[in-house]
């Protein structure tokens, strides 16, 4: 690979050695050996990526400790440090380096950015690490690592068989209903067995999930979909409108079931918008695909159902497990990776399939957000689950909304502004009110004073 030397100002260098090591940066003396430096690489790697600086030493004097610029003499001297990227990532993969230089510093620092793998990356000593908050940890149990495949979808939960009867998808009511139409003429236990939904005479994960009737009774609390509608717009149980929805059954009816309950919640909200109350409208692809995203590619070892949070301002989708292998919150709408890739499969065969459009579906979601005029959903990685944040907020500017709000109205106030704009901070909003004013779009109300402050459109003469 090239190399880069990269000239830094001391005000970007200060920032470098202000840098608290965390979950996602960490700094090393130049004198750390190569097969040490291994497990701090191996642990971004398994886990979300980061950023390593090699050069830079902690001094502790009088109980204070800081960091400081110690770095290589030349390229050369950083040779050791670079074979170990070589050898973990033989074909340039997952990793880049560049040299740092400041006029003032000794030395140059080596910075490497490490993105996250698709595989596993062991270390020197043999053992993958995983990186938990600024810690690097072994992946030192048969359980450890068997977690970390799955996060990672090495392996994936769906394969593993049940200690279930066969007949439980053989003879379902789903199998005689949706079979006939997805393989004709096929002989149930033979077309599970070819199709690797069933072991032996034991069914897997993937076969139960989609051809049992109910595959909660087998795997309880691992596949079932929560529905919570909450008043407000924040998750207080108090604000709760009814009891939890539960959504059971066969994933490809579990979909569309919870589709079209989120759907009909959806449209009992009314919401305070520039032309008064109206109903909430979210595109019917956005929450079909998001909803099906979720139960397709979430991480069945994990022992929770999937939530559907429907708030006044908001929908919020959460799914247990990482993303899987090389996926993040950034690449997702580019890359491709199914964790469950049985499951994508079989469930594309069925009669109008709900992933219809394989690799397409959140690109469609997204779209139809922004067809809408509404921003587009936010992806957020938690450590053991993915959310998706649907909101119900315009693309138009805040004084857009609020000269559109007093075009049907005949003032405005401060509070009016912060809802119907979805802006917490009073202040934010004073000063685009204050902005307006002054390009003769809105005039203060004079009499009205304090509290009672109010606004107007400016006629037109």
């Amino acid at each position: 690979m090239p190399i880069e030397i990269e000239t830094i100002s001391s005000v970007e260098k200060s920032k470098i050695l202000s840098i608290k090591e965390s979950h996602f940066v960490d700094a090393k003396s130049k004198m750390i050996k190569p097969g040490k430096l291994t497990k701090t690489i191996s642990a971004f790697a398994n886990a979300d990526g980061g950023e390593l600086y090699i050069g830079i030493s902690e001094i502790e004097s009088e109980g204070i400790s800081e960091m400081v610029w110690e770095g290589f003499g030349d390229i050369e001297d950083a040779n050791g440090h670079l074979q170990v990227f070589e050898e973990l990532f033989p074909l340039g993969q997952y990793f880049h380096y560049t040299f740092l230089s400041e006029p003032s510093s000794p030395g140059i620092v080596l910075k490497v950015e490490v993105l996250r793998a698709k595989d596993i990356i062991i270390a020197s000593d043999g053992i993958p690490y995983i990186r938990r908050g600024a810690q690097s940890l072994p992946v030192n149990s048969d359980e450890k690592m068997q977690r970390l495949r799955f996060d990672k979808g090495i392996t994936s939960f769906e394969i593993e068989t049940l200690e279930t009867e066969i007949e439980r998808i053989t003879e379902s009511d789903i199998t005689n209903l949706y079979l006939p139409q997805i393989a004709p003429m096929q002989e149930p236990s033979k077309w599970f067995r070819k199709q690797v939904l069933s072991r032996g005479d034991k069914p897997t994960v993937s076969g139960v999930l989609l051809f049992d009737d109910i595959p909660q009774a087998i795997l309880p609390k691992r596949c079932g979909i929560k529905i919570f509608r909450y008043k407000t717009s924040e998750a207080q149980r108090d604000s709760l409108a009814f009891d939890p929805l539960t959504i059971e059954g066969c994933l490809y009816e579990q979909i569309s079931d919870a589709v079209r309950k989120t759907i009909e919640i959806v449209e009992s909200i009314e919401i305070l918008g520039p032309q008064g109350f109206s109903k909430v409208e979210y595109p019917v692809v956005t929450l079909h695909e998001i909803i099906t995203n979720a139960v397709l590619h979430r991480d069945y070892s994990i022992p929770t159902d999937i939530q559907i949070r429907i708030f006044d301002n908001r929908i919020e989708i959460e799914s247990p497990g990482k993303l899987p292998g090389h996926i993040t919150e950034h690449n997702i709408l580019d890359e491709q990776f199914a964790r469950n890739g049985t499951i994508v499969r079989i469930i594309n065969k069925f009669p109008e399939p709900p992933n219809k459009d394989v690799g397409e579906g959140l690109d469609s979601a997204f779209e139809a957000m922004v067809n809408l005029r509404l921003k587009e959903p936010k992806i957020k990685e938690n450590p053991n689950s993915v959310l998706v944040l649907i909101k119900h907020e315009s693309l138009d500017s805040p004084a857009t909304i609020i000269e559109e709000y007093l075009r049907h109205h005949e003032e405005i106030n401060n509070t009016r502004a912060r809802e119907i704009c979805h802006i917490g901070s009073e202040n934010v909003v004073k000063r685009i009110f204050e902005k307006m004013i002054a390009n003769g779009i809105i005039e203060r109300i004079p009499e009205r004073k304090g509290k009672a402050t109010a606004y107007r459109l400016i006629s037109e003469k």
